[in-house]
């Protein structure tokens, strides 16, 4: 039993009532939305005292307690070009020019995380974690002179 050509009939999808192709629209404006909320650069601040170094305005700061750094090996280090403390890859963090924050492998192989904002003088400070810290204090040397009186008066 065959169809007949007056036998076929075709039905339109009836149209959405706009909801989802707003919703379509939405997501991924407040996915970048998200995003940019996360990944702005914001003023970034290294707190100092006798127990802890917490690292404030950041996605990626932290409170360690003032026994992980070792002290002894911090000093202030060139990041560009080849040295060997250049930040070589970033594997989850932030890379814009003059705002490094984030994890990365150091050129040294070494892992860090990194508040760098001028490559040229930059704190290279290890922990006993398994990573060193690169950060640009504007004080180099209050901010040293503050971690070793916080190292002498443990």
């Amino acid at each position: 039993m065959g169809l007949s050509d007056d036998s076929i009939r075709v039905f339109e999808i009836a149209k959405g009532n706009g909801g989802v192709s707003i919703l379509v629209l939405l997501v991924p404006v407040v996915i970048l939305l998200g995003v940019l909320w996360l990944a702005w650069p914001r003023a970034l601040k290294v707190e100092v005292s006798p127990s802890a170094l917490n690292l404030r305005g950041s996605l990626y700061g932290r409170v360690i307690p003032r026994s992980e750094l070792i002290v002894e090996r911090l000093r202030v280090v060139d990041v560009r070009g080849d040295s060997p403390f250049a930040l070589a890859r970033r594997t989850n963090g932030i890379g814009l020019p003059h705002y490094s924050v984030g994890w990365f492998r150091l050129e040294n192989g070494e892992k860090a995380l990194a508040f760098v904002t001028q490559r040229d003088r930059v704190v290279y400070l290890p922990t006993r974690q398994g990573y060193a810290l690169l950060l640009s204090v504007e004080d180099h040397a209050g901010f040293t002179a503050s971690l070793a009186g916080a190292h002498h008066r443990r």
